[in-house]
């Protein structure tokens, strides 16, 4: 395979289509999210091959809470597992783990797991794999603008000053880049409340692969389409 050209700094992942996957087979959806994981697997580690810088996926949002319980408990579960087992993983690919959203929220023994990964990892200087859990773009903004207005209440900042650079640095992605390409699976067209304010330029690309069957093959097609395409950003 040719080298590719032109990749993205920063990708992001609306990973859809776990509950099709097992439902297409007769398997309860738990087993399709079970499969989702191998697939962030295989996803990450080609990133981290090709020299991505970042990685951000869309885990858990802040309307997921809705589903079932069982199913949602069934989803910490899995992930308290995925960090667990992908640790050594992340070390051997030099990644960098990270975790955006109001993690608060996430039961006491994912938060700790969390936590050990994210201080394991920190030195690490190759891809920056991000989770967004507990995650909503419209509650981030909100979450920043309040921030913003309660220095500007104390003096801290004068409101005439406050710039985009002042409400990116205040956002829970402070310090990465903004995606320069987001892939979205099973074929929705939707951005679901997802870095809504980040991707204001991002280059979008919707698959029709469920996300248990979007791996290297995958990527490395979403990844063609983002090379040919002529990202002007508004101008000629």
């Amino acid at each position: 395979m040719k080298k590719l050209k032109n990749l993205p700094v920063h990708i992001a992942v609306i990973m859809d289509g776990n509950g099709r996957w097992a439902k297409k087979r007769r398997l309860p959806r738990i087993l399709g999210h079970r499969e989702g994981a191998k697939s962030v697997r295989a996803v990450t580690e080609a990133c981290a091959e090709l020299g991505i810088g970042y990685l951000t996926y869309y885990a858990f949002s802040t309307e997921n809470w809705k589903r079932p319980k069982k199913e949602v408990s069934f989803l910490m579960k899995l992930l308290n597992e995925y960090l667990d087992k992908e640790k050594p993983t992340l070390l051997k690919n030099n990644i960098r783990f990270n975790v955006i959203g109001g993690i608060s929220r996430l039961p006491r023994a994912v938060r700790e797991k969390i936590s050990e990964v994210k201080k394991t990892t920190a030195k690490n200087t190759g891809l920056t794999m991000t989770l967004a859990l507990n995650y909503g773009s419209k509650n981030e903004i909100t979450e920043a603008v309040r921030k913003i207005a309660k220095e500007a209440a104390g003096g801290k900042i004068k409101p005439a000053e406050v710039n985009e650079k002042t409400i990116e640095k205040h956002l829970f992605t402070a310090g990465m880049p903004d995606p320069d390409l987001m892939i979205r699976t099973s074929g929705e067209m939707r951005l679901s409340n997802f870095l809504l304010w980040q991707m204001a330029y991002c280059e979008i690309y919707i698959t029709p692969v469920l996300w248990p069957d979007f791996r290297k093959k995958e990527l490395i097609k979403a990844l063609k389409s983002y090379s040919a395409r002529n990202r002007r950003f508004g101008g000629v």
